[in-house]
């Protein structure tokens, strides 16, 4: 059977029909748990949001990184995370990889401003706030109808997943991937191969190929979203609550065949808010062991960021 990741449009479950809306449940569910993957179009995201997020992410990385180093941050997720951060769960390799974190925006008298700070821009590319905020609120907006449409899947209230992401803690990466003559490491790659953290996260196409994902039986395939697609995949807090019934997804970024080729991409990861429990609830049991202890999302997130060399 050919590897097949299924393309559904979001306007078929936001505002089509009946069978519309059904079709568009049965398709993605059944693409994240066989492939991992799903393709989505028909989102309010456009290519000239996307063009003008990456020229300001290339106006931002083109700085001195003296420059760039002013906005890493102490605490919190946002800012700057220079080349040579992080690394592979389970890899001594770093990946070949810069980027910088737009976290969710909430204000000073929110219950979580505490928690999760204020966001930092960087003054020299006044274009990269405006640029930046707008794309994460329609792919937060897009996050949140996915998940109706997953727990629907699942048999769940169709509410579940996508209020778990509800002022959440989620975070929008900008990932500058340099040229290898300037940046090649021995036995690194651009990505090396891991899951996700966070419930789903999603991925306007990047400027250029390299995304690849490992199949259920062991085999590496590209997977790469048109343009306008947005490219999806489950990630380990997903598989945690819902028992396995969608595995996550392992996915990797090769390096390219040309050492004078930078790559761009700003995946979205959708996280839940810190207090909320990971546990699977007992409508998926249905008999079967629970695999899993309950765990906030916060106590979570921060195993996994010490694994990666971001804590």
């Amino acid at each position: 059977m050919a590897f097949d990741v299924a393309t559904v449009h979001l306007r078929d479950f936001s505002g089509g029909s009946a069978s519309a809306r059904h079709s568009f449940v049965q398709t993605l569910g059944r693409s994240l748990v066989e492939t991992g993957f799903v393709k989505v179009d028909g989102h309010r995201v456009t290519p000239a949001d996307i063009d003008t997020a990456y020229a300001a992410a290339r106006d931002f990385f083109a700085l001195p990184v003296e420059a760039k180093l002013t906005y890493v941050q102490e605490r919190g997720a946002g800012g700057y995370t220079p080349f040579g951060t992080e690394h592979a769960r389970d890899s001594d390799a770093i990946d070949l990889k810069e980027f910088w974190h737009v976290h969710q925006d909430v204000p000073v008298e929110h219950p979580l401003f505490d928690s999760y700070g204020p966001n930092v821009f960087p003054a020299e590319v006044p274009h990269f706030e405006p640029a930046m905020m707008r794309l994460y609120r329609d792919l937060e907006a897009a996050a949140q109808t996915l998940l109706e449409a997953t727990a629907l899947y699942l048999d769940l209230p169709e509410r579940h997943l996508a209020d778990m992401v509800v002022d959440g803690r989620s975070v929008l990466r900008i990932i500058h991937y340099p040229p290898l003559a300037a940046a090649a490491v021995p036995g690194a790659v651009r990505a090396a191969a891991h899951e996700d953290i966070n419930l789903i996260t999603l991925l306007p196409a990047a400027t250029d190929t390299g995304l690849e994902l490992l199949d259920r039986d062991g085999n590496w395939h590209s997977v790469d979203g048109l343009e306008g697609e947005i490219v999806v995949d489950a990630g380990d807090m997903l598989s945690r609550h819902v028992n396995l019934k969608i595995p996550s997804t392992t996915h990797r970024v090769v390096n390219p065949a040309a050492d004078d080729q930078a790559r761009y991409s700003m995946p979205f990861f959708s996280h839940p808010r810190p207090e909320v429990v990971l546990d699977a609830p007992n409508a998926l049991l249905d008999g079967d062991l629970k695999q899993f202890d309950p765990i906030t999302a916060d106590d979570f997130l921060n195993q996994r960021l010490a694994e990666i060399g971001l804590s």
